[in-house]
């Protein structure tokens, strides 16, 4: 990425300025991120357990990353369950095949 791809970008989480390079592309991606990144910190300090913008920013990023894992493990579960039943589909549809007296196993 060359700098006349990129640009800067300034995000505010808790009220403090920071300012990014990023892909000229990118830029609401990163502003959406900011975004819940900060609402996730600001729900942090509402709670009062932790202080410190640096030990809230990371006990926000470790809530994200859960949430992340569990998404991606919900996922692959939906998608080992979806395989399975179209695996019972096809057996179901194979058995009835062979039932309905075909003896030809020519494709």
């Amino acid at each position: 990425m060359s700098h006349a791809d990129s640009q800067t970008v300034s995000i505010s989480l808790l009220d403090k300025e920071f300012s990014f390079n990023c892909p000229a592309d990118a830029e609401a991606e990163l502003l959406a991120s900011a975004d819940l990144l900060n609402e996730k910190m600001r729900d942090i300090r509402k709670s009062g357990k932790v202080l410190g913008l640096e030990r809230i920013a990371v006990m926000a990023a470790l809530n994200l990353a859960h949430e992340l894992l569990q998404s991606r493990q919900s996922a692959n579960d939906n998608v080992e369950h979806r395989l399975r039943h179209l695996g019972n589909k096809i057996d179901t549809a194979l058995q009835a095949n062979n039932r309905s007296g075909s003896s030809d196993d020519t494709i």
